[in-house]
């Protein structure tokens, strides 16, 4: 296991929470980790899921944003 995973994106909530995506390995496979920080502690409110995971992942979201791009645009 790696010492620490590394911090690749932080998405502001509030002043005192944040998401933060890692990368990493974790049991010397490939994981992504993205997970809720309130007051910079970790919550349990996240996900941990390998390269593979992460694909099915991607994918299922681009098929919710290009949806939702469709569905916004419509209403306009």
């Amino acid at each position: 296991m790696s010492k620490e995973l590394e911090t690749v994106l932080r998405i502001p909530r509030n002043a005192t929470m944040e998401m933060i995506v890692k990368k990493g390995q974790y049991y010397k496979i490939d994981v992504v980790d993205v997970r809720w920080y309130n007051n910079g502690k970790p919550s349990r409110k996240g996900i941990r899921m390998n390269m593979d995971e992460l694909d099915i992942l991607l994918k299922g979201l681009s098929k919710i944003n290009a949806n939702y791009k469709v569905n916004s645009d419509e209403s306009n």
